[in-house]
């Protein structure tokens, strides 16, 4: 990579994460090309040049959380054993996650869920894309777990991802909005006493 085109991709770097902060504190749609120029000190043309509309940086604000998010969460993870293994060290990362990194800068995919809910078009479309990915990976994990014999055979894999989810709502609505600093101990005793009642 020539110095030239290094500079470009750590400019676009920079522009997403300064995106990124803006749809943290205030929304997605709080994202404009003006809004992010003035933050990394670029004409909203020069933002333009290096992303495009308004839409495109949406979107890889979305992309880019993701790719944190899974960095943090889902990669680590799968260095453990197939099944349960994995499926607690997903719980325990995402859960340190809310809590160290969320409950300082928020959820966009949670919070971009809420804002967009009501809302039709693509970057309500690709969030949806974004999440489904993400509940598939889970989907995948509980599986392997119901194949290994770890969990029942009769297991709705699907129940499991939407009570796992539900609980880590739970975890950052206790954790940013009540603070509460058991928030933590209370969602793990939940999905200990969860999973063991999908056991064999």
């Amino acid at each position: 990579m020539d110095a030239k085109t290094q500079k470009s991709e750590l400019t676009r770097a920079t522009i997403v994460g300064a995106a990124m902060e803006l749809a943290a504190a205030q929304g997605l749609e709080a994202i404009s090309l003006q809004a992010v120029a003035d933050r990394v000190g670029l004409s909203k043309s020069g933002v333009f040049s290096r992303i495009g509309s308004r839409e495109a940086l949406q979107k890889a604000v979305v992309d880019e959380y993701g790719h944190r998010f899974l960095a943090d969460v889902f990669v680590p993870a799968m260095q453990l054993p197939r099944g349960l293994p994995r499926l607690n060290e997903i719980m325990r990362r995402w859960s340190l996650r809310v809590c160290q990194v969320e409950v300082r800068s928020g959820c966009i995919f949670t919070a971009g869920a809420f804002e967009l809910h009501d809302r039709e078009g693509e970057l309500r479309d690709h969030l949806v894309q974004a999440i489904s990915g993400w509940r598939a990976a889970l989907r995948r994990t509980v599986q392997q777990a119901i194949t290994l014999g770890q969990l029942r055979a009769d297991t709705d894999a699907e129940q499991l991802v939407g009570e796992l989810y539900g609980l880590v709502i739970g975890l950052l609505h206790d954790a940013r909005f009540m603070r509460d600093p058991r928030a933590i101990e209370r969602t793990q005793t939940s999905w200990t006493r969860l999973v063991a009642s999908y056991q064999a």
